[in-house]
């Protein structure tokens, strides 16, 4: 009831003012998360919540002010919109964005324009919009992520199902009502929640936790974009919506397909009498008149075309005068339509009466985190977290049960203190890998400027210390082995470490933590998880601040502490806890069964690059990816993976079956008419570009030398014989004479090597050790060679 009187005090000082507002509620008015779920309950005030309108409707576009908090969020770059957006969709937008898109923040801006006037002006602004035809940047593909021939066209629409719910857009966005998650064990406060009327659980301020989140509803998304367009959008958001508040979720190209079309087939709209064409047939004279009502109505203020356009000047936010008979408030005469409905007037008007009274840093941390609709995942002092009618589709990989803690994003409640400031925002920026595979959902990624503040401010408002491990712990160096101990009786039983655990555990691994948190944070954490982190699943294990063991001089619980952080600091150089080394050391051998299967790793004769490959038939082989050269064959068992994956500095992997042989440690090419003196071992003027598989898992290695590029494949034709293609581009197109060293010379062996080439003949050259064969390279060369032993 308070909140309903001031508003109506608001609305009668406004009406005394000469303004005059609709008090009735417009359904579609602008819908802006955060207002939506915390300005419509009171859990936030007037002016913040205006604040974060002013911004959310780009207010600052036309009206600019020297506070950053009201940088506008502006529309789409429209750059490309002649290869993304229908014809018919943006014909219906531009005449009622609010009908054609419910709750859209794009104000109807045909308010000035006269009614007999207004279908020529939106045929022409379609025509302009239409021909903005910038092409889409080349989406290139790897060994890794293989990228099909037009890869939009080919989207699982079921696969996309399951990918729209788990990886993060039913935080934000209306989950499938017919799409079942995985059933979850309540936490103690939904159980609550459900016990509890709605009296009850506002007086036990729990009125937040059981309320239903509203969705950020989709346009008709059929009607509006194409097949490549959507996929597009969805592959990098951040392309055309460049304020970031459609973040990107580091989809992967089939996956970017693969949720375009399960939206596709969700939307009930009907398609597009026009198809998947957005062929913009109208005369160059309309494009041209269409140009000028984009500037004329004030278009050129929020949206990026890729032309120089002349932008207006209007007056500044702070100058101007909520009394005014035109404004974009008052209830007509208003120069564009927001369809904005009482509530948000109000707010407004609070936010321009009070434009500096919200500098301070926690607000601007607060409005910051509304903007980018942070709240939609995380609670930050018990405002916001993933709403309870979202929460089921929260699931862990294998549907492990690690509760809330371990399925739910992590809250963001002294997080400034905690995450060192180069780690988050490299987060933010999608720049570190994820430390929580255990969960589906993504952490995505964000606008750079977003990346920079955010991280900024939470260590200002958090009072983050930067006191260094040192100024922390005293002693630069205390014992590892006495933290890697204490990770044997506790840690284990909850986190990884390298990638590693007991099994069952899918906790945080805690590689890399000590370039993740503050020092003294961690201390902190260690000596007492619950004071530092609400309902943290975490024990302590210095109750009272006590030891539970005294390890010879290091029974100080300051000095375990330290020892803890000097093991995890140290674990990439240091053996695992001897928990985990037991339980994952007993049986590594790798056993091709279905498919190759692929090791990078150290070996005796391919060096510190070596990519082992096995086959199911039993015929491996490793190649050297410093010198290019195939480098090790043998048959039988492929290779104990114990020591590259648990033993760091550990002896090279070494075959584990039978007809062993190496091959010299020497580049592939030499250039050159002349038969070479020497052959060099070193790899200068080579440069290895990774591999890419095949449907059948078999890699093809790529490098390159001087003009040219080289795909070499190697795998096995049968049982006895392994074969090699390398096939050579170049874009000078200018043949040279090389020797190809097909072979070295194996004492004691009975082996065929053969050269598939122009001669068919490998000859041994003055070169000791070397059979080389005389080719010629050039673009579509291919050469060809057999192992048989």
């Amino acid at each position: 009831m308070i909140r309903t009187a001031v508003h109506t005090f608001v609305v009668v000082a406004l009406v005394s003012l000469g303004t005059s507002i609709n008090v009735n509620c417009i359904a579609a008015s602008p819908f802006v998360a955060g207002f939506e779920r915390f300005s419509r309950h009171e859990d936030i005030d007037d002016v913040t919540s205006g604040r974060l309108l002013l911004s959310e409707l780009s207010c600052a576009a036309c009206h600019s002010s020297t506070d950053a908090a009201f940088e506008p969020k502006s529309g789409p770059n429209l750059e490309s919109a002649g290869l993304v957006l229908r014809h018919e969709w943006v014909s219906e937008f531009l005449s009622d964005p609010q009908s054609t898109k419910p709750g859209t923040t794009m104000p109807n801006i045909l308010r000035s324009v006269n009614a007999d006037e207004r279908d020529a002006v939106v045929d022409a602004l379609t025509a302009y919009v239409l021909s903005l035809d910038k092409q889409f940047r080349e989406v290139k593909g790897s060994g890794l992520v293989p990228v099909p021939h037009e890869f939009w066209s080919k989207g699982n629409a079921d696969t996309g199902r399951d990918l729209y719910h788990q990886v993060g857009c039913v935080a934000c966005h209306e989950p499938d009502a017919e799409y079942t998650a995985t059933a979850i064990s309540d936490s103690q406060i939904d159980k609550l929640v459900e016990q509890l009327g709605p009296e009850e659980l506002e007086e036990m301020g729990l009125g937040a936790a059981a309320r239903r989140v509203d969705s950020i509803p989709h346009s008709n998304l059929t009607r509006k974009y194409t097949t490549q367009g959507l996929t597009m959008f969805l592959l990098d958001p951040l392309q055309s919506r460049t304020s970031g508040r459609m973040p990107s979720f580091k989809l992967q190209p089939v996956e970017a397909a693969n949720l375009s079309a399960y939206l596709r087939a969700k939307d009930k709209s009907p398609a597009s009498s026009t198809g998947d064409s957005t062929a913009n047939h109208h005369t160059e004279n309309l494009v041209s008149i269409g140009r000028e009502w984009f500037v004329k109505l004030n278009c050129v203020q929020c949206h990026e075309t890729g032309e120089k356009l002349s932008k207006l000047s209007f007056k500044e936010l702070a100058k101007l005068d909520i009394a005014a008979k035109r404004n974009c408030l008052a209830d007509s005469e208003k120069p564009v339509d927001f369809s904005l409905d009482t509530l948000q007037v109000a707010s407004i008007i609070a936010a321009l009466r009070e434009l500096s009274s919200r500098a301070e840093v926690d607000a601007t941390l607060q409005h910051t985190m509304l903007q980018m609709n942070c709240y939609a995942c995380h609670e930050r002092g018990e405002v916001g977290g993933v709403g309870r009618n979202r929460k089921p589709y929260f699931e862990t990989v294998g549907s492990v049960d690690l509760g809330d803690e371990g399925r739910l994003p992590p809250p963001l409640t002294g997080a400034g203190r905690k995450l060192q400031a180069d780690w988050f925002k490299k987060v933010l920026l999608g720049d570190k890998a994820d430390i929580r595979p255990h969960m589906h959902i993504r952490m995505p990624v964000f606008h750079s400027r977003i990346a920079e503040t955010i991280p900024t401010l939470m260590a200002k408002v958090d009072q983050a210390s930067n006191a260094s491990d040192l100024e922390v712990f005293g002693l630069p160096q205390y014992s590892t082995k006495v933290g890697r101990f204490l990770m044997d009786v506790g840690c284990v039983q909850c986190h990884k470490f390298r990638g590693f655990a007991l099994p069952g555990v899918a906790g945080v691994d805690l590689k890399g933590v000590t370039n993740r948190v503050r020092p003294e944070w961690f201390r902190s954490f260690i000596l007492d998880p619950g004071s530092v982190k609400a309902r943290t699943r975490m024990p302590t294990f210095f109750p009272d601040g006590k030891s539970q063991y005294l390890i010879d001089t290091f029974g100080d619980v300051d000095q375990q502490v330290a020892s803890i952080w000097s093991y995890l600091k140290e674990l990439d150089k240091e053996p695992l806890p001897e928990k985990v080394l037991q339980v994952n050391s007993e049986n590594y051998e790798l056993k091709p069964e279905h498919r190759p299967i692929i090791l990078r790793t150290f070996m005796p004769n391919a060096g510190t690059h070596a990519i082992a490959v096995g086959f199911p038939n039993g015929l491996n082989f490793a190649f050297d990816a410093e010198k290019m050269r195939l480098a090790t064959i043998w048959r039988g068992r492929f290779l104990d993976a114990r020591g590259t994956w648990f033993e760091r500095g550990a002896p090279p992997a070494v075959p584990l079956g039978e007809d062993v042989v190496h091959l010299a440690a020497i580049v592939p090419f030499v250039l050159g008419e002349d038969e070479p003196k020497s052959w060099p071992k070193n790899s200068d003027g080579y440069r290895f570009k990774g591999y890419r598989l095949d449907n059948a898992g078999i890699p093809t290695f790529l490098y390159s030398f001087q003009d040219f590029d080289f795909e070499d494949r190697i795998f096995p034709a049968n049982a006895n014989v392994l074969v090699r293609y390398i096939r050579v581009t170049s874009k000078s197109f200018v043949p040279k004479s090389a020797w190809f060293a097909v072979q070295t010379n194996v004492p004691g062996t009975t082996r065929d090597w053969r050269f598939h080439g122009a001669s068919n003949l490998s000859v041994p050259i003055g070169v000791e050790g070397v059979v080389a064969e005389r080719v010629t390279l050039f673009s579509g060369a291919q050469l060809g060679l057999s192992y048989r032993w």
